[in-house]
């Protein structure tokens, strides 16, 4: 059976094609920026809840739908979302520099039969980031639509000195804990 993930995210659309499951991609309407806390995990519940309520909606139920959200926690508590521009970036993966942070990913499914949420965290210490890599890579645009503008599976990657929990919560979708959930109840 195929699934609606209500996401533009090409990494949660690869995620779930390496898990083999089906699924359409298209995003509802819904404004993170109304969203008023500073706790991250809040944050990610509160978005992927209203992106879910948003895509009932827009989409019906006739397919389950998928929303998730990802927010970068850093060191002292302080939530790292998407960068604005490309100073907004260098001035977030200086924070992350040297230091251990927390990718939280909260995700809601939903079909006619079955409602999970679950909100999971990975989190990384990683080492000094080389100025001129880090230069290389806010050129290279990559930072761009990325919570924290962190890529643990591309620019960060080489700087992980260690890593507690899923890469795929840091990517975005924590689908080892979401196929056993819906697998069976589609």
């Amino acid at each position: 059976m195929q699934i609606c993930l209500c996401s533009q995210s090409e990494s949660r659309a690869l995620l779930l094609q390496k898990f083999g499951v089906d699924f359409i991609q298209k995003s509802p309407k819904y404004d993170e920026e109304q969203i008023r806390t500073n706790i991250a995990k809040d944050f990610v519940y509160t978005a992927s809840k209203g992106k879910l309520e948003a895509a009932i909606r827009e989409f019906g139920l006739d397919l389950p739908l998928l929303c998730a959200d990802t927010v970068i926690s850093a060191a002292n508590g302080s939530i790292l979302r998407k960068a604005k521009d490309v100073d907004d970036a260098r001035r977030i993966l200086r924070i992350q520099s040297g230091s251990t942070i927390s990718i939280i990913s909260s995700v809601h499914y939903k079909s006619k039969n079955l409602e999970f949420s679950d909100i999971s965290a990975t989190h990384y210490h990683f080492s000094t980031f080389e100025e001129e890599d880090l230069n290389r890579y806010l050129e290279s645009g990559l930072w761009k639509g990325k919570a924290g503008s962190c890529m643990v599976e591309g620019f960060c990657k080489k700087y992980i000195k260690e890593v507690r929990g899923y890469e795929s919560t840091a990517m975005g979708l924590q689908v080892e804990v979401l196929l056993p959930w819906i697998k069976g109840f589609k």
